[in-house]
Order: structure tokens, then sequence, then C-alpha cells
């Protein structure tokens, strides 16, 4: 009995449960680390963003996907993160000082946002969070001596070691190693007790209290991690730019980052970045694809708002876990074949009520 006890502790605390998930990531990785030498520059960039925008969607993941805390003013601690970084680079901080300064600065502002947010849930919440990003942009359009306003605020390449990231593949490489530390983190995090109170409170928070869960220590936990992964996005977006102003942190990027992780799936780790690569891929798409449609179309302002538009309704209706959902089902489909029954991937009805009533 002894040995099986150990056996079955052994398989909980794995990361890859078997060997087809450690051969398939380490050649994910392989790819990744090859990608500078494979692709243009051009390409190289968009797979950085991709990479800092799956950084802040972990953080976010955490909050919405696994905690069930709904923000609408995500934005606000990617913009806190980016002018920390920004004014202590400026300043001569080291780098990786700067980069933990700017992850605990957006700690506690998310600490500060999540404390009155206890007693509020739902779109009350979502109102609070959207309230504090309007606040947070102001103060970056108002404190010149710190943001520079609205004229902005320009940063140098970052210097790691002594060794300054001037090339695109050296900066990239910065992104990778951060976005897999990060991912391994959130991992680790959601295997714990923890991780596992999160997903008790999203559940039901009346469930959770009642099995000793304190819903303030682990909400405003939830709210202090996910902040620190947007600072850490944040630092990272900035550098990347090179240039910051209020305008980037507005309700439009909160809402560019909700789209993110409601597409790439909700409570998942894998969402963060399929609904990272879908929001950098998208408007390349529909560029390409304004070359096809007619000209009164192509012209109108507002049309990749209605896209966007288009693709969550989309999802919401006939695909609510979003691509990694998708992904699911279609590896069942393959593991089942030719032995799947027709209409086992529609969504019942008695779902959609419970969801409703949750």
């Amino acid at each position: 009995m002894r040995f099986i006890f150990k056996t079955n502790y052994e398989q909980d605390i794995r990361l890859a449960k078997h060997g087809g998930q450690v051969f398939w990531y380490s050649a994910l990785l392989l790819a990744l680390l090859a990608a500078p030498w494979a692709i243009p520059e051009y390409w190289l960039a968009q797979l950085t963003f991709i990479l800092v925008y799956g950084i802040v969607g972990l953080g976010l993941m955490l909050l919405s996907g696994f905690t069930g805390q709904f923000s609408l003013g995500h934005a606000a601690f990617l913009g806190v993160g980016a002018y920390t970084q920004a004014a202590l680079t400026g300043a001569g901080v080291p780098f990786l000082l700067a980069i933990t300064a700017a992850a605990g600065v957006a700690a506690a502002v998310g600490v500060i946002v999540g404390l009155p947010a206890l007693r509020l849930k739902g779109i009350y919440l979502g109102i609070a969070t959207l309230a504090f990003g309007f606040i947070v942009e102001e103060v970056f359009a108002r404190w010149e001596s710190v943001t520079g306003g609205n004229a902005g605020k320009h940063l140098k390449d970052p210097n790691l070691f002594g060794l300054t990231l001037e090339s695109g593949e050296a900066f990239y490489y910065l992104c990778l190693v951060l976005a897999v530390l990060a991912t391994l983190g959130v991992l680790n995090l959601l295997r714990s007790p923890t991780g596992r109170a999160f997903v008790a409170i999203r559940d039901s928070e009346i469930s959770a209290q009642s099995m000793g869960i304190q819903l303030a220590r682990f909400k405003t936990l939830s709210f202090a991690i996910s902040a620190a992964l947007a600072g850490v996005g944040g630092a990272l977006y900035a550098h990347k730019l090179k240039f910051i102003s209020p305008d980037q942190f507005g309700v439009l990027q909160s809402i560019d980052l909700i789209l993110m992780v409601v597409i790439g799936g909700l409570g998942s780790v894998h969402g963060a970045f399929l609904g990272a690569i879908f929001l950098i891929t998208m408007p390349q798409v529909i560029a390409l694809a304004k070359d096809h449609l007619p000209e009164t179309i192509a012209l109108a302002p507002g049309l990749q708002g209605v896209v966007y538009g288009v693709v969550l309704i989309s999802f919401v209706l006939f695909e609510p876990l979003g691509l990694y959902g998708r992904w699911l089902k279609l590896r069942t489909w393959f593991q089942l074949f030719p032995f799947y029954r027709r209409g086992m991937f529609k969504r019942q009805k008695a779902f959609q009520k419970s969801e409703r009533l949750r």
C-alpha cells in the first residue's frame, strides 16, 4: 500500500502527464529557440509580442479564468509596470532589479484594487476595475514629472549583466525565458493549495468559504499575482516599443486583453498564449483581407472592432471554451476515430441553463 501511495503522489506532482507531452513541449521549445534563424525579422517581432502578451494573459487568466474575478481595467497594471520600468531604467537601475520592482509595484497596486473589490463580483467588479483603469490613465497623463504626460516617455535598450540587448533576437530570447518561467510558475501555483483555492472560489464562493477558504485573502492574492505578471509584461512591452504614452494603456487595451483570454479559452494556461496569437495575428489577417473586400467596406472606420466583436460573440455562443476548448474536442475526435458519435461535441441546453444559474 505504501508503494501505491507513493506512485499516486508522484503522478500528482508531475508537470507532464505522459511522455507525449514531454516530447511535444520539448519540440515546441526547440522550435521557439530556432525561430530567429528560421523566420524574418518582422515575424520575429510579432512572435516577441506574442510572448509578452502571453505573460500578461497568464496573469489575467489566473484572475478571471481560475479565480472568476472580472477585470475591465487590466491595462492599468500593464501601464504601471511599463512606467515603473521606464522610470527606473532611466535612473540607471539595472534591468533585472527594475523589472522586479515593476512587478512589485504592479502587485501592490493590484492589492489596492483588490481590497475594495472584495464585496463586488460580476459586472459590478468589472465596472469598479474599469473606473480604476480610467483613474490610472489620467494619472499617467497628469504626472508629467515621472511619466512625461501625453508627450510620452522613451526607453533605452535593456542592459543585462553589462550586455546591451540591442538586437531583436537577443530581446526575443529574454522574453522567451521570462515567458517559460512565468508559465512554469503559474502551473506550479495552480497545482498548489493556493491554486486549488482559486478554482474553488471561481466555482462557488459559498462552498469555498464553507471549506475554510478565506475569500478576502485569496481574492487579494489573485489580484496581486495577476497584476505582477501584467507588470512584467508591461516592462517588456515598454522596452520592445521603446516609447510609451498614456493612450497605450486605456480601455481599448483592457478590452483587447479580455478578448485575448476569452477567445484563447478561459480556465486554461494554453488559452493565454492561444489568445495572444489571435490578438497579434488578427490585425494582419484583416489587413490582408482588405485587398479582397469592396472599397466601401475595406476603408470603413472601425472594421477591426466589428470583426473582433463578431468573433467574440461567435465564440461565446458556439465555443465558450475558446480555441483551447476547440483543440481538446479535435484531439478527442482523433482519439476516438472512427468510433465517435455524431453530435457528441454539441453544447447541451442543460449546461447552458446551469451556467446561467451559477
